[in-house]
């Protein structure tokens, strides 16, 4: 068997690997608790399903625009204004296969050889990975517990080389949960101004998951209208993980180029996803604040509970359904190397599933969703403290 360079050079999810290790122990009859994957237990709202049903009848059954059907587009256009301050035209939306294909479009689109990309770590598992896959080389700049995952402003503008094309990030972040304040983000926009050739990719997917203040885009910043693709989608605050629709918002030139990629790949995102997509966008967010207090609810729990667990060190994050507790006391006293030999043990030991947080640019760390259940929240951090007695 012979296989390219480029799948072999590739790494597998940190968190679909354990998702799918927690299944195969599933199905072997053990007792999985799985906390690996960024997957609400939440019905999806009513007012989406009604409208997959109504599409079902409707003229929605062949292929669509490579970019989305222009109704759709257009209220994703309104919806950027009405949320985030931010004004495009329909030209500028693209609609996706989820957003990480929003992402992956706009990586090829704009990163090459010889191209870096700053990512300020912890990260979500997959920017790396998709810099790799178009040839360019990622710049992690890491950060710490005691500075709440967040790297300061001058610590990612000494990583900024002439070389540098795309500065990626996400807030509210995977996997840390952190939130940039206004402060933060002028900051960082400051930095950007500086470097007429740095472009942004601001991962806006847990925009509604806010636990204090208001989401804020970095596009809305003046100067980074022009500078700025906002990246989002309905996997997270509408439940709709399986529906997989993503979809961004850029300059012109960016979102042709990222409609010129996604031509080649996969063409139009499913038609009745699209459907879907437009009464989301048009709800008013308002209706989602029933989910997002159970995620402040379980976090709370959730970090509490954490408290039990020896040498374990956690901080408050200010949204998304995550926590990033250092672990590094039990690779020491257990004589681990890495956080995913942790949590091997942790699936093999306890039954719990969790995700290393090596994966996300964050030594000696694990990544716990807390998109469950509080009782199964409960049972697994318990399962934990006893395994790591």
């Amino acid at each position: 068997m012979h296989l390219s360079p480029l799948v072999t050079s590739l790494v597998e999810p940190a968190t679909l690997l354990m998702a799918r290790r927690s299944r195969e122990l599933k199905a072997q009859g053990r007792d999985i608790i799985d906390l690996s994957l960024g997957e609400p237990d939440h019905y999806p709202p009513a007012f989406a399903l009604a409208a997959a049903h109504e599409a079902l009848n409707g003229p929605w059954h062949k292929y669509p625009p490579v970019n989305g059907h222009l109704d759709v587009r257009q209220a994703i256009a309104r919806k950027f204004k009405r949320d985030n301050g931010l004004e495009y035209t329909a030209d500028q939306i693209v609609v996706s296969t989820g957003a990480k294909q929003s992402l992956i479009n706009v990586v090829m689109a704009l990163v090459g050889p010889g191209d870096e990309v700053v990512i300020p770590a912890p990260y979500w598992v997959t920017y790396s990975e998709q810099v790799r896959l178009a040839g360019g080389t990622p710049v992690i700049v890491t950060s710490t517990l005691e500075e709440n995952w967040k790297p300061p402003v001058e610590r990612i503008a000494a990583a900024i080389t002439p070389r540098t094309r795309l500065l990626m990030f996400s807030s509210p972040c995977n996997p840390s949960g952190s939130v940039l304040t206004l402060e933060e983000m002028e900051a960082l926009a400051a930095v950007v101004r500086k470097h007429p050739e740095l472009y942004v990719v601001s991962d806006e997917i847990y925009e509604h998951i806010v636990f204090s203040g208001t989401h804020r885009s970095f596009a809305a910043l003046p100067g980074m209208m022009e500078r700025t693709v906002t990246v989002n989608g309905l996997s997270k605050a509408f439940a709709l993980t399986g529906w997989r629709m993503g979809y961004i918002g850029a300059p012109l030139w960016i979102a042709q180029a990222a409609t010129k990629i996604q031509g080649q790949f996969t063409s139009g995102a499913n038609s009745i996803a699209q459907r879907v997509a437009l009464a989301c966008v048009e709800a008013d967010p308002a209706q989602l604040g029933g989910m997002r207090a159970d995620f402040l609810r379980r976090r709370d729990l959730l970090i509490e509970a954490l408290k039990t667990v020896p040498g374990w060190r956690c901080n408050v994050p200010q949204g998304a359904f995550y926590v990033l507790p250092d672990a590094s006391a039990s690779l020491r006293k257990l004589g681990l190397k890495t956080s995913q030999d942790l949590c091997m043990h942790l699936l093999e030991h306890a039954g719990v599933g969790v995700v290393e947080g090596d994966a996300f640019g964050a030594t000696g760390t694990v990544r716990i969703s807390y998109a469950t259940s509080d009782d199964k929240l409960l049972a697994a951090v318990d399962r934990i403290a006893q395994a790591l007695v």
